[in-house]
């Protein structure tokens, strides 16, 4: 799906479950369900997943629409960065996941860095906030989502894999493998290297 076309659907997905969290009118409920069934539609045409199903997923969203928050770890050792290999889909990612409720930032990729490679970190440095819509990501995810990267420094630990992951590596610049596209793009890992030699650039966003 196209990123704009991806962005109309995900803001009218938001409107109608922000709208169905307030409203009690059983007309205004009614066109609400219908909003969210068209914004179903329209990530169904661009490949996004059947509509019925993506109904489904809107469903179990509740409350006001907020945009879910995605943490990566880039972490360092002899100039190489490690991934891990993901069971879903066997390609090579950055270690992350979503941020859970209670964690704050950092506490939140150290906590996936850990879990999805064995290592220990800390976090020295906030590298990028990216708008996952605003980029290549593949495939297309019905939520809107922020996704956080952060320089982080070996503490402890060793490799070790886990049920999300087949592989723990560490990988030079010019030795990438294969990413798993909908997690980390090419241009990421390139970014998350030139923060690593220069720790005074900004953060990059959106």
């Amino acid at each position: 799906m196209d990123g704009q076309w991806l962005l109309w659907a995900q803001r009218l997905a938001a409107l109608a479950q922000s709208g169905l969290t307030y409203t009690e009118n059983p007309f205004e409920i009614e066109r609400y369900e219908a909003v969210r069934g068209i914004a179903a539609e329209m990530m169904e045409a661009g490949g996004g997943g059947a509509a019925a199903g993506l109904v489904e997923v809107f469903r179990g969203e509740k409350g006001y629409a907020t945009p879910k928050i995605d943490v990566r770890g880039a972490v360092f050792r002899d100039g190489r960065i490690l991934l891990v290999k993901e069971a879903i889909d066997g390609l090579w990612t950055l270690p992350g996941g979503w941020a859970d409720v209670g964690d704050s930032p950092s506490e939140a990729v150290g906590r996936e860095v850990v879990e999805e490679s064995g290592f220990e970190v800390r976090v020295a440095k906030l590298c990028a906030v990216w708008d996952r819509s605003r980029h290549a990501h593949r495939p297309a995810f019905p939520f809107h989502i922020y996704k956080m990267f952060f320089l982080c420094e070996i503490t402890g630990g060793a490799a070790r894999t886990s049920v999300e992951t087949l592989g723990v590596e560490f990988f030079a610049e010019d030795a990438i493998p294969p990413l798993s596209q909908g997690r980390v793009l090419p241009f990421q890992i390139r970014r998350m290297f030139e923060h690593y030699r220069d720790r005074s650039l900004a953060t990059d966003f959106d």
